[in-house]
């Protein structure tokens, strides 16, 4: 089985359309100056509904939380890639983005790690952002 592909939705195609390019962007509200991931339409810190603008960020980052998913996958397309790490990241710009950990043993993932992102091609999709560990 295959990791599912992304739907993207009309308010996260800035989102994927980056990721195509190697660019991790994310939302931030251009009144209060608040970061968000995941994409959304109105911002939950002031309530502006059309301030939200679209900003690369840099992919620098440090693992906040993490789970390790062993034997039994939470999302179908994922009982293959077993054990996997999914993560909270602080990234250096003020947001915690959400992604998973690659290329490591996902033993060695720890709070605090540093990480950056990286794209992974996933078949029939495209490029997907996730984070690996800094170099």
């Amino acid at each position: 089985m295959t990791p599912p592909i992304p739907v993207v939705s009309d308010l996260a195609a800035p989102y994927w359309a980056a990721a195509q390019e190697r660019r991790l962007v994310l939302q931030r509200c251009d009144r209060c100056e608040r970061w968000h991931h995941f994409p959304i339409d109105r911002c939950p810190s002031c309530g502006t509904s059309d301030a939200l603008a679209w900003h690369e960020v840099s992919g620098n980052g440090a693992v906040y939380t993490f789970s390790v998913v062993h034997g039994r996958a939470a999302a179908p397309g994922f009982a293959d890639a077993t054990p996997y790490v999914i993560a909270w990241i602080d990234l250096d710009e003020g947001v915690r983005a959400f992604g998973n950990v690659v290329g490591c043993d996902p033993s060695s993932v720890h709070i605090g790690m540093p990480v950056r992102v990286v794209f992974e091609e996933r078949g029939g999709f495209g490029l997907v952002p996730n984070f690996g560990v800094a170099a």
